[in-house]
């Protein structure tokens, strides 16, 4: 790719949230996959998947802090960004387990499907915890 593509790039995902939300959530689920799958060696599948998940939360939680969103609501974000993992959680290890549990399909592919299926849950409560509220008198 050349340096005019990448700079071209690169400005494209400064300017937008979403891809900065797409950016960060790769990289999450890239060391979150990382994990499980070290993990799957040692642990049953559910509970590497729970490890895993931990560990991105509090990784989800510094990037969109600090690069999606670029804001946050003090306090509110810190204790309300959990409950959007939870609900992703849920609905992720809902999906994983119809995926190996129900259809038999392979455990390797179960997080990067549960991922893709809830990714626009993720982004709209992720953008309720960390954009800060109008104002009621603007």
């Amino acid at each position: 790719m050349s340096t005019t593509a990448l700079s071209r790039l690169r400005t494209l995902v400064e300017r937008s949230r979403f891809l900065r939300f797409l950016v960060s959530g790769g990289l999450n689920t890239a060391v979150t996959y990382i994990i499980y799958v070290a993990l799957l060696q040692i642990l049953e599948y559910r509970l590497a998947y729970t490890v895993a998940y931990v560990v991105g939360i509090l990784l989800s939680y510094s990037l969109n802090r600090a690069f999606v969103f670029r804001s946050h609501r003090g306090w509110s974000s810190v204790l309300l960004f959990p409950f959007v993992y939870l609900a992703q959680y849920l609905v992720s290890l809902a999906i994983i387990w119809i995926w190996v549990g129900k259809l038999g399909l392979p455990k390797l592919l179960a997080p990067p499907v549960a991922v893709l299926i809830s990714i626009p849950l993720t982004y709209l409560f992720s953008g309720f915890v960390f954009t800060p509220k109008p104002s009621q008198f603007k």
